[in-house]
């Protein structure tokens, strides 16, 4: 076969050519789920209370019994009770009004589960009548951050890591070397990978319903939490993948069993068929739990996606698993057959192939344009990817290249030195028997088992010397190493908000859902008129600082701090980029230094300039500004 670097070229020429005719005719679609319209509309000012409250996402969701809270000025429940579903695919959530409500600002805060599995959560206001202040406090957790969200990406790495040694492992020992599996160290490898898998689901199972409902980590016992967990489409796949873990089991105890120990070719390959069959099916179905639970479940095509998924997943468990069963074999020295390691090398070219094929699908499917690989945090995970991959298939051509210096020369002399070594014990082990009165079938046993131990040290050192061998242990392990990092940033992927979700959502001014009530506007501008007592500093509180009607009150301070009146102070505002303004305000003394304006209108929000001017005198006169952000 060709380099593979140059079929690596040829490899990625195609798929990055279609991704470019892809990505330059997307059509828009949603995928993780993003509040794209509410009504009321956040920061909107209505004139009289709405019976409910909507909120349209990108796609389906799924709401909790507390998924949407409207809380009043005072902090208190302004809703009825629990949301519910509604529009197309489940893709609104609504919520009652108790009736009678005042005027004030209203604080929703929702959080909800995208169809993709993933929580997603935030908060914006709304006010009736005209804006006012408000005592509700937020909690800024993001839906699933935290220690629990933490602790579930470490799972989902687990698990991925899990499936790849398990099944990628399992696939070399039944397809490229049958013979490692009688050794120790391969079996304990796969069965690494099987309770590696088994310890993160159950771990998943547990966190899932503090990491989609924002809980703490106290909240992972709670059995109530894992019941209605099961009830959801991410908590059914993880029961699923737990008891196809159980099914795997059994090909696995069959692989190192009668597999490894059947020395008849026909039942040898009776039972060949019989593993690679089940095998097979229940490899798929462990990759399914996650296309019909994540990303490849929703959006466009998810038809087609869910078993290009299953396609990705299992391709990465041939490499990656292969990979290790690999470096582990060339670390402690096992007489791994050169055939063997030739035929996972073409095995992993097509592995390469599926992986580079259905990972451009799944990109254009995310992404939706070119600007998202840069402006989106997926797009740049992907970035960070692709780089990866790139830097992965050089090394794959370098320990391609040392797989064909691999020397025949050394596996050719070794079973001539230990049939040499061992001759030489049986020689020695019958006088030295004699001469000590002992047992000589006992004293040549020990003999030869101490031979042959001394026979198999040198034969790894042999190994270890050979220069070849030696290359593409360093290669196979750089390359191993990569690929546990590849793995790491797509489970970062697998958590990040799509770009085409993204742009969607930014296309709906919803990408920044207000998490809290504006601040009111506190400025303070020192000033110098330059005749006696001209210092002083103009402090100026505009609230709450947004387009509805604000309260506007300025207190002139001296040097020392106290408070003092002067004979004129004016203030306005002008908003430079739409040309508007100066816009002046007409303001009332109500005590010393202290001027005060309500009803105070902003038409539009934006960057404005705030101007004060202070005359401390009939000729001292000094105007200062400041720019200040309306929302």
């Amino acid at each position: 076969m060709k380099e593979l670097t140059k079929a690596g070229l040829r490899l990625l020429a195609v798929p990055l050519t279609v991704l470019g005719l892809l990505l330059g005719g997307a059509a828009p679609a949603s995928a993780h789920a993003a509040l794209v319209r509410t009504d009321p509309a956040q920061g909107s000012v209505v004139e009289t209370a709405p019976q409910q409250v909507r909120l349209t996402f990108s796609e389906g969701v799924l709401l909790a019994s507390d998924a949407v809270r409207v809380l009043g000025p005072d902090g208190r429940r302004a809703d009825t009770g629990a949301a519910s579903n509604g529009g197309e695919g489940n893709d609104t959530a609504v919520v009652a009004l108790r009736p009678g409500l005042g005027n004030g600002t209203y604080t929703v805060a929702w959080k909800a589960v995208s169809a993709d599995s993933h929580p997603v959560a935030g908060a914006f206001v709304f006010s009736i009548g005209a804006p006012s202040k408000t005592t509700v406090s937020l909690p800024t957790q993001e839906a699933g951050g935290g220690l629990v969200g933490a602790l579930y990406d470490v799972g989902r790495y687990a698990a991925y890591l899990g499936f790849a040694l398990m099944a990628g492992s399992a696939f070399f020992l039944g397809v490229c070397w049958p013979a490692g599996a009688q050794q120790r160290p391969l079996r304990r490898l796969v069965a690494g990978g099987w309770a590696t898998m088994v310890a993160a689901t159950i771990a998943l199972l547990l966190l899932r319903a503090p990491y989609a409902g924002g809980g703490s980590i106290g909240d992972v016992l709670d059995l109530g939490g894992v019941s209605d967990v099961l009830d959801t489409r991410p908590g059914a796949a993880l029961l699923s993948r737990l008891l196809l873990l159980a099914a795997s089991a059994v090909f696995i105890a069959v692989l190192f069993g009668s597999f490894a120990k059947r020395e008849d070719p026909v039942e040898r390959q009776d039972l060949a068929w019989g593993l690679s069959i089940g095998g097979t099916v229940v490899a798929v179905g462990l990759a399914a739990t996650w296309a019909m639970a994540e990303h490849a479940s929703v959006g466009i095509q998810a038809s087609v996606a869910m078993p290009v998924d299953i396609v990705h997943l299992l391709a990465m468990a041939v490499w990656l698993g292969g990979l290790a069963t690999l470096l582990v074999a060339l670390w402690r020295g096992l007489p791994v057959e050169r055939s063997a390691v030739r035929r996972f090398s073409r095995i992993a070219f097509w592995a390469v192939a599926a992986l580079v094929s259905t990972g451009v699908y799944q990109s254009w499917r995310q992404l939706g344009s070119w600007d998202a690989l840069v402006s989106t945090g997926y797009g740049q995970l992907l970035l960070v990817k692709i780089g990866l991959v790139v830097l992965l298939l050089e090394l794959a051509w370098l320990s391609r290249r040392w797989t064909g210096r691999l020397a025949e020369k050394a596996k050719a002399v070794q079973p001539v030195r230990s049939a040499k070594s061992a001759r030489a014990a049986a020689a020695v082990a019958q006088p030295v028997a004699a001469g000590r009165g002992g047992d000589p079938a006992v004293r040549t046993a020990q003999l030869a088992r101490q031979e042959a131990a001394l026979a198999k040290e040198r034969d790894r050192k042999a190994r270890d010397a050979d220069p070849e061998r030696a290359g593409l242990r360093r290669s196979v392990l750089a390359e191993a190493a990569v690929a546990v990092v590849i793995l790491g940033v797509t489970t970062l992927l697998t958590g990040t908000q799509p770009g085409r979700a993204a742009e969607e959502s930014a296309a709906a001014g919803a990408t920044a859902p207000v998490t809290s009530v504006p601040e009111p506007l506190d400025v303070r501008i020192p000033f110098d008129t330059g005749g006696p007592n001209g210092k002083g500093e103009a402090e100026v509180t505009l609230d709450p600082g947004s387009t509805a009607e604000n309260e506007l009150h300025l207190l002139i301070t001296a040097p020392d701090g106290q408070a003092r009146d002067v004979p004129e102070v004016k203030v306005s505002f002008t908003l430079p980029a739409q040309k508007i303004g100066p816009i002046p305000v007409t303001l009332g003394k109500i005590d010393t230094g202290h001027w005060s304006a309500e009803n105070v209108q902003i038409p539009i929000p934006g960057q404005w300039t705030l101007s004060v001017t202070v005359r401390t005198s009939d000729i001292d006169q000094v105007t200062r500004t400041r720019t200040v952000k309306i929302s």
